[in-house]
């Protein structure tokens, strides 16, 4: 099996990926990781860490081309190989492709994985090991950049194999649903839907969410909206706007980022488009949407627009469609209408599944 993984600058995507073989081989499976980056510096050490897409790009080519053709020998012998690379670059030389067709024809992979994250996180680890100017609105057009231009690498050497979007988020719980993907494929794709913004301040449903969240992702391969959540930022930017502030703080990867405030208002759209073609894309990409309504404090059902949206997409995806509902009040018809099945709680929900022979006893 071949699989390719793309992403954009600060994602730190190669020690992810060890982790991913790391847990293959603990199972049994051998995956052989090829980080194009690594290899075309190992391949011309004469060019400075950091600087290797300063060189002319016509020797950039003719590097990245080499370092491929390795790849490809590779991929001939190893049972399972990935190869870590992105799908474009965004320098000095503006935005051109990091991939040629004709090469990966010749790759034939097997599935495609462009790999996100959220924004301040990216901007995170850039400031920590990259010297990488930017901007919130460079990394946030870049990865999307990123996304389409997977897809389309994907659809153009053959439409019949998957593609993914996943999100980096909490890597200890997502390196398993990589590793899911690729080695276990007949195991469900669950999309997880719950509220976010609008119970953001409410730390007992989020407690309630969070169970919800780690019950399902034991036994279906998820995806998961609360992987990058980033919606939180212009909030934040209102409020430190409010202070006289031109700043904003963030809790990010075990540390506290500062973000300007008006790079953070220039993204307010960006970051509003993205996450409803995500999620919708996440949908499309599952085989199921679980939807989980938390129970406010006074027993009102913990509904959002986002989440009746987001079922009324699978609905109309053919997709099969859950909703828990522990609310005494009954679900409003754009729930009921859309749901396969409506539960009063997780474990009514789990026991169906376990009877349907979507997960095991």
């Amino acid at each position: 099996m071949v699989i390719v993984v793309t992403g954009m600058v600060g994602l730190d995507k190669k020690s992810y990926l060890q982790n991913v073989c790391q847990l293959a081989q603990d199972n049994g499976r051998e995956v052989l990781l090829c980080s194009v980056g690594d290899m075309m510096y190992a391949e011309a050490p004469d060019i400075a860490p950091g600087k290797i897409l300063d060189i002319p790009i016509k020797r950039l080519h003719s590097l990245r081309r080499s370092i491929f053709k390795d790849i490809i020998a590779k991929a001939r012998k190893a049972p399972n190989l990935i190869v870590n690379t992105h799908a474009t670059f965004r320098w000095r030389h503006g935005l051109f492709p990091a991939v040629d067709f004709d090469q990966m024809r010749q790759l034939d992979a097997d599935m495609y994985i462009c790999m996100i994250d959220g924004v301040a996180a990216l901007h995170n680890r850039l400031l920590d090991g990259h010297s990488t100017d930017h901007t919130l609105k460079d990394l946030i057009v870049w990865r999307e950049e990123e996304i389409i231009g997977t897809e389309m690498l994907c659809k153009g050497i053959d439409d019949t194999v998957p593609f993914y979007c996943l999100a980096r988020g909490a890597a200890e719980q997502t390196i398993e649903t990589f590793y899911r993907l690729l080695f276990e494929p007949k195991r469900k794709r669950a999309y997880l839907s719950f509220p976010m913004t609008a119970v953001a301040e409410m730390e007992d449903v989020k407690i309630k969410i969070n169970g919800f969240r780690s019950r399902v992702k034991e036994f279906f391969t998820c995806f998961d909206p609360g992987d990058l959540e980033e919606a939180y930022l212009p909030k934040y930017a209102e409020h430190a706007a409010q202070k006289g502030q031109d700043f904003i703080e963030v809790a990010i990867c075990g540390q506290t980022v500062r973000l300007d405030l008006e790079q953070v208002r220039q993204i307010e759209r960006d970051i509003n488009s993205q996450t409803y073609a995500r999620d919708f894309m996440l949908i499309d990409q599952s085989d199921m949407i679980i939807s989980f309504i938390p129970t406010m404090a006074d027993g009102r059902a913990a509904i959002s627009s986002g989440v009746e949206r987001e079922l009324q997409h699978a609905h109309e995806a053919a997709k099969e469609v859950y909703v828990i509902w522990p609310a005494k009040q009954t679900p409003s018809v754009f729930v009921s209408q859309t749901a396969t099945k409506v539960f009063e709680d997780v474990d009514m929900a789990m026991e169906f599944f376990r009877e349907k022979g979507y997960i095991g006893t």
